[in-house]
C-alpha cells in the first residue's frame, strides 16, 4: 500500500502565518507540522508516499524533506495546480496510486496512535467495501464532518453540519481502492466552489461501501489559531510521559533489587 499527503490550500485561517511558507511547514511543538502524517503513514510500514500540494512552496518541502531518507522512505511530490479543493488534490494521486489501495492523510492531521491494525484489517474489509475512514470523538463535532454508522459501516456523513446527530468525526484519514477516481472525475463543485472528498464519502455511505475504524487517543488537526495550540500541547504531554515512563523504568532497574523487570511466567 503506498500514502498520500494532502498538504495544499492556502492556510488563510494561519495569517499572517502562511503569507511566506506553506501551513504544513509550520511548526507543531519541535516539529513541523508535515512530520507527523509522514510519521504516522511510516509507522504503519508504509514506504511510498506522495505529498500533493502548490507549486509555490514545493522548493520549501523538499528542501526540508529532501527524499525521505531521514524517515526511512521514499518522498514522492505532485503539485496541484489550483486551489480547488481536497478532491481534485486527491485526482493528482492517480498515477501514483498505480491501481492499487491506498492510504490518505490530511496534512494537518496529528495522529499519535499506531495505525497499523487500521490498514491491515481492511485487508479483509476490501471484499465488502470500497474505503474505510477513521473517525473519533469530538467535542465540537460541528467544526469536522460528523458520521453515523451501524455495525462495521458508515450509514451518513455530513460536513460540519449546525446540529451534529452524533459526537464521532471524520478525522480526515482514508483508505480508497483505485476506482475512486473515476467518482473524483464526476464529482460537483460544493457550495465552497471547491471539489470535496466528502462528497466522495458521503456516495460510498449512501452504497452501504464505507467501513471504518475508531480513534482511541487524543487527536487534533491543526488549521486554526486554537487547533495549532492544542497539538502543540498535545505533543508536549506526550513527550513528558514517556520522559516519565523512561525515568521510572531506569530507576527501577538501577534500584540494585533487579536489573530489569520480572517477565509473566506462564501458567
Amino acid at each position: 500500500m503506498r500514502g498520500v499527503i494532502l498538504a495544499g490550500g492556502h492556510g488563510k485561517r494561519l495569517n499572517p502565518l502562511t503569507i511566506i511558507t506553506n501551513k504544513h511547514l509550520l511548526p507543531v511543538y519541535k516539529k513541523p507540522m508535515i512530520y507527523y502524517p509522514i510519521e504516522t503513514l511510516a509507522k504503519v510500514g508504509i514506504k511510498d508516499i506522495l505529498i500533493v500540494t502548490s507549486g509555490e512552496y514545493l522548493g520549501h518541502f523538499y528542501k526540508l524533506l529532501k527524499t525521505g531518507e531521514e524517515f526511512g522512505v521514499k518522498l514522492h511530490y505532485e503539485i496541484q495546480e489550483g486551489n480547488e479543493g481536497t478532491g481534485a488534490a486527491l485526482l493528482c494521486a492517480e498515477e501514483f496510486a498505480r491501481g492499487d489501495e491506498f492510504m490518505v492523510i490530511l496534512g494537518d492531521n496529528i495522529v499519535t496512535e499506531d495505525l497499523t491494525s487500521f490498514v491491515k484489517d481492511f485487508e479483509t474489509e476490501k471484499e465488502n467495501f470500497s474505503a474505510k475512514i477513521l473517525i473519533t470523538q469530538s467535542d465540537n463535532p460541528k467544526l469536522y464532518g460528523v458520521v453515523e454508522f451501524k455495525k462495521n459501516q458508515i450509514t451518513r456523513l455530513v460536513e460540519k453540519p449546525q446540529v451534529p446527530f452524533s459526537n464521532y468525526v471524520n478525522t480526515g484519514l482514508w483508505i480508497f481502492k483505485p476506482e475512486v477516481f473515476d467518482l473524483l472525475k464526476n464529482m460537483k463543485l460544493s457550495t465552497r466552489n471547491e471539489y470535496e472528498t466528502t462528497d466522495v464519502l458521503h456516495h460510498y455511505a449512501e452504497q452501504g461501501q464505507l467501513t471504518y475504524g475508531i480513534l482511541t487517543s487524543k487527536w487534533t488537526d491543526a488549521g486554526t489559531f486554537e487547533q495549532l495550540y492544542e497539538a502543540t500541547v498535545l505533543m508536549k504531554e506526550l513527550e513528558e510521559k514517556e520522559k516519565k515512563e523512561i525515568e521510572k523504568d531506569h530507576v527501577y532497574q538501577s534500584s540494585g533489587v533487579r536489573t530489569r523487570k520480572p517477565s509473566a511466567q506462564p501458567v
